[in-house]
């Protein structure tokens, strides 16, 4: 499933998803605090073109929290609407579930990315 899903899933709504976390990342990094925030969209990005086979583990101190919030506040509440809107329209179909929990992964990776690893 992994490779047709992650096809499939990059023609039918994955570009888009990865475009905003590309977005996003652009914008922090036009100033120089936010470059390390910029990174982790980017990374996320990735994870946003191809989810299929790929597992997000959550843990994080202080520091992460921190940034969490500060990225909630700028960023992570638009993305985590847009994943989660997607995610229930194509939970509409049966056979949209599966991308639709890919889209679920993305809404909460988006309200919470930092202190979180990609494996």
């Amino acid at each position: 499933m992994g490779c047709i899903g992650n096809l499939l899933w990059f023609i039918c709504g994955g570009f888009i998803s990865g475009i905003s976390w590309v977005l996003a990342g652009c914008l922090w990094c036009i100033t120089i605090v936010g470059i390390p925030v910029g990174i982790q969209c980017f990374k996320f990005a990735s994870l946003s073109f191809f989810p299929f086979g790929k597992e997000v583990v959550y843990n994080g101190g202080a520091m992460s929290t921190l940034i969490n919030i500060i990225w909630l506040i700028v960023s992570g509440l638009p993305l985590a609407i847009e994943h989660a809107v997607l995610g229930c329209l194509l939970c509409i179909t049966i056979i949209g579930i599966p991308f639709g929990k890919q889209y679920f992964k993305l809404a909460k990776l988006a309200l919470m990315p930092f202190g979180a690893v990609v494996k």
